[in-house]
């Protein structure tokens, strides 16, 4: 059980970080996202054929991490930029048709192009023993990472004028508007950022288990569930509900098979909708 529990705790980490970057796209735009886990795949993808290339591991991630982030700024030039004329459910519903096509056509060029490739990042050395349980240094550094990453984005959203600025809009969008924030900024912002994070993961998840070019729907699911559970806007909401997800989806994939564990997992982001619509930290209507 304990071992099952740290498993899910790494990656709870590593989704909550993930939702994070898709919780502020809606809270922020109102905009869905089906396309976010391509875009984590897209960068995995990067990163992996610069380091066949010959680039060392460090460069071709930031690099891998820098597309991501292009992706989020070429998105919101080109696909998205008929939804900023919409309001309300066009826009949202616009936004689930159109990151859809984007997904699609993601996943049918990576399929065409790199059918087998897929980035696995090998940390060697011994397990280290957590709480009498053997855990390897992959999955250590990348909690290690994400918990510096979510950090980092707690800070800028708290205390930057920036991230402020950006929380303002979110909280009351024409009252942001009104003191001279341009909410279009801030959304471009949002996605160059999210892009980033999207493939902060990608590198992340790789040293725990292979991203392929298949992983794509399968990480947008998993991050569209903890946005549910965690609260809409919120970053904090997203770490909690990617840490307690992670641990019940750990503990039920081992208990039952990974494919009811999945099931659970959207029972339970059926009931929050039910219990509490704003989520766990989400900010009510």
């Amino acid at each position: 059980m304990t071992a099952s529990i740290l498993d899910g705790i790494v990656l709870g980490l590593q989704f909550g970080l993930l939702a994070t970057g898709l919780t502020l796209m809606y809270g922020l735009g109102g905009i869905l996202n089906l396309a976010y886990g391509q875009m984590a795949v897209v960068s995995a993808i990067v990163t992996v054929s610069i380091m066949e290339a010959g680039l060392p591991v460090v460069p071709a991630a930031a690099i891998g991490i820098a597309v991501g982030a292009l992706l989020g700024f070429v998105l919101d030039q080109t696909v998205f930029r008929p939804l900023y004329s919409l309001r309300g459910e066009a826009r949202v519903l616009l936004s689930l048709l159109l990151s859809l096509g984007v997904a699609l056509m993601i996943d049918g060029f990576l399929n065409w192009l790199f059918p087998l490739k897929g980035l696995s990042l090998f940390i060697g050395g011994g397990a280290i023993d957590v709480f009498g349980e053997p855990m390897r240094r992959g999955s250590l550094l990348a909690s290690g990472i994400t918990i510096v990453a979510m950090g980092g984005l707690v800070a800028f959203f708290r205390f930057t004028t920036l991230g402020r600025a950006v929380r303002s809009v979110i909280e009351d969008e024409e009252g942001a508007r009104l003191v001279g924030i341009d909410p279009r900024k801030m959304l471009r912002l949002i996605l160059l950022l999210s892009g980033g994070i999207a493939g902060l993961v990608a590198l992340t998840r790789s040293m725990v288990a292979p991203v392929d070019v298949t992983a794509g729907f399968g990480i947008t699911v998993f991050a569209l569930i903890v946005t549910v559970v965690g609260g809409l806007g919120s970053i904090t909401g997203a770490l909690a509900a990617g840490i307690i997800l992670g641990v019940i989806n750990a503990i039920a994939a081992s208990a039952i098979g990974t494919f009811m564990s999945l099931v659970i997992l959207l029972v339970a982001a059926a009931v929050t909708i039910l219990v509490r619509p704003a989520g766990l930290l989400g900010v009510k209507e």
